[in-house]
């Protein structure tokens, strides 16, 4: 028979939570929240899943959302353990994937006082949260409220049972109104919300019956239609211009209707730039958008200036296009996403708060012939030219990183999930045409390497399909915590490409191959994932060649009864000039 905690608010916050559809809680131990894990591990709806590293457990949590679509609940104690989740709270915030942090918190009167794992929780990720709630400790429950001492004991007496009688009701319609609240936004606005709620000892307490119940708060996501005004200037500047470009940052799979980007792909006037990360494919669109615009001269970058900048989608990874489009700006950037737009170009004219699918089923519709244009066949036969030079610098590069990223990635069976651990990996990767098959992800939000790991582990918890993480080795190594859980699945598989420490700052400027550049920069290091591997249960293999790198893939995607991680060691000092003589090389 299942227990639940004797605590009502926690069983409250429980039942709000089950009642709207979260079936997924990550816990990380501690006693401040023992009514919470009482609660949660004993639900018979509630899939729990135990991770000691806060800061771990917040990334398993937003990999996991990242695939479910819907909000996913981690919970912890009190004190600096909250303060974990920091990172992987931004990123939900900036990636607008829905969490609900959940927080136990002292009572307010055991709050700076000296007491241990004891901090000031309230609004504490203010900066990076959408909805914050503060929820307070029921009258009847709080056990050790202070004698005031200017008060006769009488008249404390007597102000304690007013306070009970008279607030006692507006406590718990309060913490009704916030708990509800708090959800609501996450599933309404996609992103992470704050729950922090105090309980006073006994912690421990469990009663096999739940008194507390409460209804779904049915939530009606309604799409609020495009701007007519704003559609109607749209259609007017799109319908005469020449020259129009469409970037699309990172993109959840199977978001744009196959309708509207045929339509697209039939307009000469529009060339299309999609990142690995926008999951969008047509053989006129151009992935790999660095090939395009490193080796450009200034007459070319004039000719490919847009007249109108189209943008959806999340975080740009390019920097090339970042610094193309801040110098020659289009005359008009329109940014498409129901929430925010960014003006990464300086150029942002107008935010319309719609869907993609919204905004093209508004405006393609409308457009009756294509103007006449050379924007596309153009840089078309620009793209074909950069293509054959990419196929030939292959072939005459040594064993390289480049040349690892090229080998993983024709290797990736059709129809899996792609997660890319962020800096030199999610860069790697953008070089090169990645299967249509597969469904890409990266934590761009904040672009950080400090949870890659955890989250493709969260991610492929919860995913029918086989994923595949690709990181470099300080971000494995960083993330190692990522590994130390019992759920990862036997189908999980791990590539590791080890350059020995912070390959991508050999591309940046400054002064290599000196003390302080090893040490501080680049982080040089002879580490690798052997004894990691053996310590969480996890088959290893390694390649230094391109021979033995072709003989460890032919049978790392097949069945096996453990998680298999690859390393792939690769010369440390020729990775930058290979890289940069790639873009030289494209002319």
């Amino acid at each position: 028979m299942p227990l639940f905690p004797k605590n009502e608010l926690a069983q409250f916050l429980i039942a709000s939570l089950v009642a709207n559809n979260v079936e997924h809680v990550v816990i990380s131990p501690g006693s401040r929240n023992a009514p919470l894990i009482i609660g949660f591990s004993n639900h018979p709806s509630i899939k729990t899943y135990s991770i000691v590293d806060e800061r771990s457990a917040a990334f398993f949590a937003l990999g996991m959302a990242q695939q479910l679509k819907k909000p996913v609940a981690i919970v912890c104690t009190s004190g600096s353990a909250l303060l974990n989740y920091y990172p992987a709270v931004a990123e939900a915030f900036y990636s607008n994937i829905p969490l609900v942090v959940v927080s136990a918190d002292r009572p307010k009167h055991l709050i700076e006082i000296g007491d241990g794992q004891t901090i000031n929780q309230k609004y504490v990720f203010q900066n990076h949260i959408l909805y914050s709630a503060n929820l307070k400790l029921d009258l009847k429950d709080e056990k050790n409220i202070p004698v005031t001492e200017d008060l006769p004991i009488m008249k404390n007496l007597e102000d304690k049972l007013e306070r009970f009688l008279g607030f006692q009701k507006n406590i718990q319609t309060h913490n009704e109104i916030e708990i509800n609240t708090s959800i609501n936004t996450a599933f309404i606005e996609k992103g992470p919300v704050h729950i922090n709620i105090p309980f006073d000892e006994p912690l421990y307490e469990t009663v096999d019956k739940q008194s507390i119940e409460t209804k779904n708060t049915d939530v009606i996501l309604k799409e609020k239609p495009v701007d007519s005004y704003a559609l109607q200037e749209c259609f007017e500047y799109w319908n005469s211009a020449t020259k129009k470009m469409i970037l699309v940052g990172v993109n959840q799979p199977n978001q744009i209707e196959q309708k509207w980007l045929d339509d697209i792909a039939k307009d000469d006037s529009v060339i299309v730039f999609t990142e690995t990360t926008s999951n969008l494919h047509d053989d006129s669109f151009f992935p790999s958008i660095d090939q395009i615009i490193a080796p450009l001269t200034q007459e070319d970058q004039i000719d490919l200036q847009p007249e109108i900048l189209l943008t959806f989608g999340g975080m740009i990874v390019s920097k090339k296009i970042k610094s193309f489009l801040r110098k020659y700006q289009p005359k008009h950037h329109w940014h498409i996403d129901k929430k925010k737009a960014y003006d990464t170009f300086f150029c942002l004219s107008m935010h319309v708060e719609a869907t993609p699918n919204q905004f093209f089923e508004s405006l393609l519709p409308k457009i009756t012939h294509y103007v006449k244009s050379d924007y596309k066949e153009t840089w078309m036969a620009v793209k074909e030219k950069r293509l054959e030079k990419h196929k030939l610098y292959l072939k005459q590069i040594p064993f390289c990183d480049f040349k690892v990223f090229d080998s993983i990635l024709k290797s990736i069976p059709n129809y899996s999930i792609l997660q890319v651990g962020n800096s030199s990996a999610i860069r790697y990767t953008q070089l090169f045409s990645v299967n249509k098959t597969l469904e890409v992800y990266c934590n761009r939000g904040t672009s950080g390497i400090d949870g890659s790991t955890s989250t493709a582990v969260g991610f492929s918890v919860v995913s029918k399909k086989r994923t595949v993480f690709i990181t470099g080795d300080l971000s494995f190594l960083y993330d190692s915590n990522g590994l130390w859980n019992n759920y990862i699945p036997n189908n999980f598989r791990i590539i590791v490409v080890n350059n020995q420490g912070g390959g991508i700052f050999r591309i940046l400027p400054g002064q290599k191959d000196t003390k302080n550049f090893d040490t501080f920069f680049e982080t040089k290091h002879d580490l690798n994932a052997k004894h990691l591997s053996k310590m969480y249960s996890i088959d290893y293999l390694s390649a230094k060649t391109d021979q033995q790198l072709k003989n460890k893939l032919e049978n790392f995607y097949s069945e096996s009864y453990r998680p298999k991680l690859l390393e792939i060691f690769t010369p440390r000092i020729i990775n930058d000039e290979v890289l940069l003589k790639y873009f030289e090389f494209l002319v």
